[in-house]
């Protein structure tokens, strides 16, 4: 078994979770709570976790919404102190994980959350007096097993992120197995998640090499198994690489993001219609490297020799017959997204925390651009 520390302690093996008992005791936890969605519960994959943690009886919120809300941390908070718990084990996607994470920041800080929102100057605010947080992915996507942040919707309707060293989990456990019935069109959606955090962060203006390192080789895994993941999902090769390369999308979040996700944050955040997170981000990845090729022609370049591609290649375009492979939404409004309601996204995204990491400072008329395209308009970067 590959036991990996950088940042946190990674546990990353077919299996690993037969391993949470020795984490839940290294952390001293005997009553944690257990964090998870109705899906990952209803599959039994919640009960077998919580089941090798070789605790009884642990209190379990399986309330997690699929984007998660101020509203159900509140309610996973409240049973967390009824039960007196010391801890939290996150099984599922990053919805949970990131729910799990709020939980721990309140169960320790004095409320509103919102004040620990990264745009309202909160990263400061947010101390190492944290109970542990043990993450356990059944996606491979998100990488919030590993990352800093966690991603909440507010009662007002604003999706913010809160980041902090001390909000990593103080372990992960990435078992490929239990990604082996995701169905088709959740593992594409949540692969190319990673695939848009590798890109992302690699075209992040922040000098940090061993991210970009972490990055490209993340890509590299993602681009090469993602098809194979979705066309087979017993194919445990293309399982295993998936995990790694959604894991390393999360460890390199140390650079920040880009447009991508400065947009489908808010995007995220509308109550209707409900949109997934990862199926944003393939849909808005291709209208946004458009844009910032101009200003990172040579990391272009990397990328493409990354992925073996012809020197010339569109970069957009490759990611956009990708995502028709894959059988992914070909624009927003397919996914019930019209004019009307992208009105405010621009302003949202450019007060979104990962608007300051794009690969080219873009303004509103530039973020409108993006949306237009992304419509299903033609593209005019």
């Amino acid at each position: 078994m590959s036991i990996i520390q950088y940042l946190t302690t990674i546990r990353f093996e077919f299996g690993a979770t037969a391993a949470i008992a020795d984490d839940v005791r290294e952390l001293k936890l005997r009553r944690p709570l257990v964090v998870t969605d109705a899906g990952v519960a209803a599959a039994g994959i919640a009960a077998q976790v919580a089941a090798a943690t070789g605790l009884r009886d642990l209190p379990t919120f399986t309330g997690t919404p699929a984007n998660p809300t101020e509203e159900a941390v509140e309610l996973a908070l409240a049973t967390y102190r009824e039960e007196r718990c010391d801890g939290l084990v996150a099984i599922g996607g990053g919805s949970p994980i990131d729910l799990a994470k709020a939980v721990a920041l309140l169960a320790a800080h004095p409320a509103p959350l919102s004040q620990y929102a990264a745009n309202a100057g909160g990263v400061g605010r947010i101390g190492p007096d944290m109970p542990p947080l043990i993450a356990v992915p059944t996606t491979a996507g998100t990488g919030s097993e590993v990352g800093r942040a966690a991603l909440i919707t507010l009662r007002e309707g604003r999706k913010l992120g809160f980041i902090s060293p001390y909000l990593i989990p103080k372990r992960a456990i990435c078992d490929p197995e239990l990604t082996l019935g995701l169905p088709r069109g959740l593992t594409a959606a949540t692969g190319m998640d990673a695939v848009t955090h590798c890109l992302e962060t690699y075209l992040s203006p922040r000098i940090n090499p061993p991210a970009e390192a972490i990055a490209l080789d993340g890509l590299r895994r993602a681009i090469g198994h993602i098809e194979r993941a979705c066309s087979d999902g017993s194919n445990r090769e293309a399982r295993h690489e998936m995990m790694m390369a959604a894991l390393e999308g999360g460890l390199t979040f140390q650079k920040g993001l880009g447009a991508v996700h400065a947009l489908s944050h808010p995007l995220g955040g509308l109550k209707e219609p409900s949109l997934h997170h990862g199926t944003l981000n393939a849909v808005l990845l291709p209208p946004v490297l458009r844009m910032n090729e101009p200003a990172a022609k040579t990391k272009y370049a990397a990328i493409r020799r990354t992925l073996d591609l012809a020197p010339d290649a569109d970069l957009a375009d490759f990611v956009t017959q990708l995502n028709a492979r894959l059988g992914l939404p070909a624009d927003l409004r397919s996914m019930g997204v019209d004019e009307a309601i992208l009105a405010t996204i621009p302003d949202a995204a450019m007060q979104d925390h990962s608007h300051a990491t794009n690969a080219r400072p873009l303004g509103r008329e530039q973020y409108e651009i993006i949306l237009k395209e992304a419509l299903g308009a033609p593209s005019h970067a």
